[in-house]
């Protein structure tokens, strides 16, 4: 119901990962926001991997309200390094787009962080993988209601 409510994200997009606890484990939450703060998308993984982290850029970049970005800028993990060449490989990702891994760009992000961290530690973890999906997922349109523009991902 949210989708038609939206803005547009802009071209400079900001990704980085945090933890939230599933089933007593650590998993991994990845998130991508735009440079104004608007969420693109997120994807809860039991993994911190390349592959997680190509999962989420298939799935930000298949969402036709979000251009193709022009510059993604990450922490020094390596594995974003690895997942966005092998996107722009498969051509999902255009060649022409920027990978700057740059720790202190991102810190819009780290503090986008705390507004779900906030309610997740509120909740002291979740119970079943499916329901930490869906329930970030409703934090992730409230995060949109409070900060007024952004798009939720699944």
């Amino acid at each position: 119901r949210i989708r038609r409510h939206l803005k547009p994200t802009n071209k400079s997009w900001r990704v980085d990962e945090t933890y939230v606890r599933v089933e007593g484990r650590w998993c991994y939450l990845y998130r991508a926001i735009d440079s104004a703060g608007a969420t693109i998308d997120f994807l809860l993984s039991a993994l911190r991997d390349a592959d997680a982290a190509k999962r989420l850029f298939r799935k930000a970049l298949s969402d036709r309200s979000h251009p193709q970005p022009r510059v993604i800028n990450t922490d020094l993990a390596p594995i974003y390094g690895a997942a966005i060449a092998d996107i722009k490989k498969e051509r999902t990702l255009h060649r022409r787009c920027r990978h700057r891994p740059v720790q202190y760009l991102n810190n819009i992000l780290e503090q986008d962080h705390r507004a779900i961290k906030r309610r997740v530690n509120a909740k002291q973890g979740f119970r079943e993988f499916q329901a930490a999906r869906r329930t970030i997922q409703g934090y992730e349109a409230t995060n949109y209601d409070e900060e007024g523009a952004g798009s939720v991902g699944e």
